[in-house]
């Protein structure tokens, strides 16, 4: 008996090879799911691509506006951020697509699921946990773990030996490995393996050198509600149109780049380049908002629990119970992050300028003046708060303990 696997197709040389690998090695009816995630390229030619492999199930769909609303923003109301540098463009995309994988499997009655993740990266645990965690009985098949095609000419070979049309030529090699979608793009492999050697100019591609950069700032202004940026310079948009909006304007400021050295889940270090303007400037943006309409505790617990949060998210524990235990207490926090602030960009910079919101402010300017404060704060009453603070301090030093210098 056939089986039949729903395949996470690009339509490129890997995914391609996999198809034919696995209607020949399983004897499999494969079904192909191609996914706009803001990408940046045509989807609809795998279509093609699938047919011409004899696939008669394709799916093609429009994931933008469903991957920022319900994955993007969620991950920005925590401050999110993996080690302190990485804004986990790569790991906030794996969960959506593991969930119409297992989707579709139930749609059409597919029995397994295929990726085209290597054994050695982050990306085969996410795709897997995500599917385990909605579809426990799913069977996963993962062919860089199990077959002999461990180089590019071999894939070549095989494209030759099973007639698959591809749009590589033999001799032709793509520098590096690049995923992108609407929150980033990133680079991995070829020079970059070494961590000593910069990446060249010529590399990036959504983000001018900062160098090369304008030589006037702009400013802009984004709103928010309940923790969710709504609206550029006054112009609300949807979720995906507002982050497409920021990568454009950050990317002619050069802001957003990162050359980062991880952590992975598997764990080896990788070096990876990323390109992530709106993202970077939606960070900077909502921490600001938060500055002036979240409690003090509430903020201090927050920034306690987002290491955990970022590394549940790069481990590929999007679906898992503690995660979403975490989102809504993030979320409950996000009630009163409403307002306004005012950014200014230059050259691969971002500097907070202004914040403020009409309804949910902590900041009162009576409180904090240096001028006279009407009563607000009577300044004799530190002293007690300073004596009961340093209790424990003052006996320490009298029992004779030393403090280490």
């Amino acid at each position: 008996m056939s089986r039949k696997i729903v395949l996470a197709y690009s339509g490129g040389l890997d995914t391609s090879v996999i198809c034919r690998w696995l209607q020949e090695t399983y004897d499999a009816e494969v079904v192909t799911f191609t996914a706009d995630i803001g990408q940046g390229e045509e989807v609809e030619p795998a279509r093609a691509k699938a047919r011409a492999m004899g696939v008669k199930e394709i799916f093609i769909e429009d994931l933008r506006e469903e991957f920022v609303r319900d994955y993007v923003f969620p991950m920005f109301r925590a401050n999110t951020i993996y080690e302190g540098e990485y804004l986990l463009g790569t790991s906030i995309a794996r969960p959506l697509i593991a969930k119409r994988l297992v989707e579709i499997a139930a749609e059409t009655g597919a029995d397994a699921i295929s990726h085209g993740a290597t054994g050695k990266g982050n990306d085969q645990v996410r795709f897997e946990l995500g599917a385990y965690a909605l579809a426990p009985d799913i069977a996963v098949i993962a062919p860089w773990r199990e077959w002999d095609l461990n180089s590019r000419e071999a894939l070549m070979d095989f494209c030759e030996k099973h007639q698959i049309p591809v749009d590589y030529q033999r001799g032709k090699k793509s520098p590096y490995s690049m995923d992108a979608n609407l929150l980033h793009i990133s680079y991995e492999g070829d020079n970059l393996e070494d961590p000593w050697v910069e990446a060249s100019d010529d590399m990036w591609r959504w983000t001018v050198a900062p160098e090369a950069a304008p030589d006037e700032p702009e400013v802009l202004t984004i709103e928010f509600e309940r923790g969710d940026a709504v609206a550029v310079n006054g112009q609300r948009l949807s979720p995906a149109a507002l982050l497409e909006t920021l990568n454009t304007i950050g990317g002619r400021h050069g802001v957003g780049r990162d050359d980062i050295v991880e952590n992975r889940f598997v764990g080896m270090k990788s070096r990876g380049c990323y390109e992530t303007p709106g993202g970077t400037i939606l960070l900077k943006a909502h921490r600001a908002m938060e500055s002036i309409t979240l409690d003090r505790e509430v903020t201090h617990l927050k920034d306690e629990l987002m290491p955990r949060y970022a590394t549940l998210i790069y481990n590929g524990y999007w679906w898992s119970p503690e995660r979403k235990v975490l989102q809504a207490l993030i979320d409950a926090s996000q009630e009163t992050v409403n307002g306004s602030v005012r950014l200014k960009l230059y050259k691969g910079g971002v500097s907070v300028v202004g914040r403020k919101s009409e309804t949910d402010s902590l900041y009162d300017a009576n409180v904090v003046t240096f001028e006279d404060d009407a009563g607000a704060y009577h300044q004799g009453d530190a002293a007690g708060f300073i004596r009961l603070n340093a209790l424990r301090l003052r006996l320490g030093a009298r029992s004779g303990r030393k403090l280490t210098e």
